[in-house]
């Protein structure tokens, strides 16, 4: 085989080669430089979106005795880190209870610890559909909520869940 020959088998393998390296897309420098939160990092930023409002507001209903009983055995096995036991006990308090947003918000966060984000986000709308959407429940669910959409990467969606964390916020009556 010629030299010229070789050149010209050469010279297209060549650009095929060019042309796929100028079709890879970089990461976008967000993307690559966006540091990674933790699930202990969002459970706190959901929990302190709820000790922020405590002081304003708070509806806490009647609960069930079996509910109760259910939900503290839960509390028991996350404290042990036994969160798939937790999660069946909250389950089966949702079986008897399945309207709690309480309980919701709750198992919402448990996932998150499960690693189950889609539900997560999904138990965190059931509660706010049906809790009080005002006070630290509220709060709560917003936050994870944005917390969940921010992992997804899903920047407009967890600006709206934060501004939705803010109007959850129930000015106190002043008092002289």
């Amino acid at each position: 085989m010629s030299r010229r020959s070789r050149h010209l088998i050469a010279a297209p393998a060549a650009l095929a080669v060019a042309l796929l390296a100028a079709c890879s897309q970089p990461v976008a420098p967000s993307q690559a430089t966006r540091p990674s939160v933790s699930d202990e990092q969002m459970l706190s930023s959901i929990h302190a979106a709820g000790d922020k409002e405590k002081s304003v507001i708070d509806v806490n209903p009647l609960r069930d005795p079996g509910v109760a009983a259910l939900q503290d055995a839960a509390d028991g096995d996350l404290r042990t880190g036994q969160y798939q036991a937790a999660a069946v006990k909250l389950d089966q308090a949702l079986k008897i209870s399945p309207n709690s947003p309480d309980l919701l918000q709750d198992r919402a966060e448990l996932a998150i610890r499960l690693r189950d984000y889609a539900s997560a986000e999904q138990f965190a709308h059931r509660s706010w559909e049906l809790g009080p959407k005002l006070g630290p429940l509220c709060a709560r669910n917003w936050q994870t909520i944005a917390e969940l959409r921010q992992r997804a990467g899903d920047e407009a969606g967890a600006s709206n869940a934060i501004k939705s964390v803010t109007q959850c916020h129930v000015e106190g009556i002043q008092r002289y």
